[in-house]
């Protein structure tokens, strides 16, 4: 069995509804254990849900999913890590956790394991992309094996981009990926979840 983690911050739950499709592509994708797991913000859950432009929409979408803490990286086979966009990077509340996943770091426990990452942004070039290579580099330095999803499923062409999947989304509205974004989600937890599978030992120690 494959285990991964899909760790997402998400404040509107936009990213998160991302998060839930690529979550969805690697529990399908076979035997595998998927947890889709949550960063906490810099400020807590109560000081969010008291925000008037998305307070309603992190309690109704992303309140209720579990905190993920450095024990879910060590657990997983392969992280697939996402964000909405700040100024062209990863959210401060992300940077925050892989901060904070330092021993990981400097043990090497993340050495070999598979690495993904998606991104969201309120704007069409509000810098995505850009969120998903600052990931990306981040998984590097675990020494994790990235994978991207390139042009290998149609959906590519209509929606996301080669180096993981991101969508317009997000912002105080809370706008939510179009059906082509979750299929190209579903595509990239599918795509990480084989290759995981392959790269993993036999069960039977063969």
């Amino acid at each position: 069995m494959t285990k991964i983690a899909v760790v997402v911050h998400s404040l509107a739950g936009s990213t998160l509804t991302l998060a839930s499709a690529v979550a969805e592509g690697a529990t399908k994708a076979g035997d595998n254990e998927v947890r889709l797991l949550r960063v906490p913000d810099l400020r807590s859950d109560e000081d969010i849900a008291a925000d008037p432009r998305i307070g309603r929409l992190f309690s109704e979408r992303v309140a209720q999913h579990p905190v993920a803490s450095t024990d879910d990286l060590a657990w997983a086979d392969a992280v697939i890590l996402g964000s909405g966009t700040r100024f062209g990077g990863m959210s401060a509340a992300m940077r925050n956790y892989l901060e904070g996943s330092a021993s990981l770091w400097m043990s090497g426990a993340l050495q070999g394991k598979v690495g993904a990452a998606f991104a969201a942004a309120s704007t069409p070039h509000g810098g995505m992309e850009q969120t998903v290579h600052d990931l990306l580099t981040a998984m590097m330095h675990f020494g994790m094996l990235l994978v991207s999803p390139g042009y290998a499923d149609q959906v590519q062409f209509r929606a996301s981009s080669p180096y993981g999947s991101v969508a317009q989304a997000g912002g105080p509205t809370g706008l939510l990926p179009t059906e082509d974004d979750l299929e190209s989600a579903r595509f990239l937890g599918r795509l990480v979840a084989q290759t995981a599978g392959r790269l993993a030992p036999a069960q039977n120690g063969s």
